[in-house]
């Protein structure tokens, strides 16, 4: 077993940080709203600390699961940041979507200071976490992940390392592009279902069953066809997602016509007043120009 920290609490990073403890490791945890870091410590083994420097004291692993590449830098590079109080030979995992970009950074600025830093993001949304069944994909030195995936097992369905730093970030991308367009092709087939005076449940029945199917038609569809999106992964994190993906194509010359268009589809739903719903919300934008009034 091993001494953990786990820095930022959000609706990912709080059931993570949970099946750490839940599998035995001594987890120390941070967050910067400190009552949820007091919150998980009274519902997990475990202890909250102050600041991030000291929750990473003598830890062995430190995980950060925060917001962006600004927030990434600051939990990192902060003068009560986790590397002015990781020891050397630790290992820092990150399982924040960020660009490729600031992972290189961070992963040459730890080595510098003889830490290891394996970039990890993740993908199953809020009940991957909370059920312990997420993948994982990995970018950094193979020794690094090897020590590493023993301890990340605790809440994933696979785990690989895909290649050296920023590859964890780029098979994210990946990841993200590929939902994007599903999305919106699944908002197109139930929209038009519904103009064409048939069920959704029984299209969904028959063609979830063969090469239509998908994790998405499964999980999203009901919501899709009551007009609720009051759950799962934001609309603003897949702008933030999208516009990594967009500037990583601009750099390496990939052509995502279709990326560009649905981010656009979903500035739409942005000024619908739907930020904060869940990205299946693409349905919203096809069905009528003031949807935002009867949206839950």
């Amino acid at each position: 077993m091993a001494r953990i920290a786990f820095l930022g609490l959000g609706v990912m990073g709080f059931p993570m940080a949970g099946h750490l403890a839940a599998a035995g490791h001594q987890v120390t945890v941070w967050n910067r709203t400190e009552s949820k870091a007091q919150a998980w410590a009274k519902a997990h083994p475990g202890q909250a600390a102050a600041t991030a420097r000291e929750a990473v004291a003598g830890a062995e692993f430190v995980m950060t699961c925060v917001g962006n590449d600004d927030d990434l830098r600051q939990v990192c590079l902060d003068e009560d940041g986790a590397f002015a109080g990781m020891d050397r030979g630790a290992i820092h995992i990150d399982h924040t979507t960020v660009s490729a970009k600031v992972t290189r950074e961070l992963h040459e600025i730890a080595r510098g200071k003889g830490i290891s830093f394996v970039d990890a993001p993740v993908s199953g949304g809020q009940a991957g976490a909370e059920n312990g069944q997420l993948s994982i994909m990995c970018g950094g030195d193979a020794t690094d992940y090897d020590k590493a995936q023993p301890v990340m097992a605790a809440y994933a369905r696979i785990c690989r390392l895909m290649g050296p730093s920023g590859a964890g970030q780029l098979t994210k991308m990946c990841n993200q592009i590929a939902i994007a367009g599903l999305v919106q092709a699944l908002s197109e087939s139930l929209a038009f279902a519904e103009k064409a005076g048939l069920s959704i449940p029984e299209v969904v029945e028959v063609i979830s069953q063969g090469a239509a199917g998908s994790w998405q038609m499964q999980n999203r569809y009901q919501n899709m066809a009551e007009n609720r999106f009051d759950f799962g992964f934001a609309v603003d994190w897949m702008r933030k997602d999208l516009a990594i993906c967009l500037q990583a194509a601009d750099e390496n010359g990939a052509s995502l016509p279709v990326t560009a268009l649905v981010d656009q589809f979903y500035k739409d739903v942005q000024q619908m007043g739907g930020g904060r719903w869940d990205t299946s919300a693409l349905i919203a934008r096809l069905r009528s120009e003031d949807a935002s009034d009867h949206v839950t």
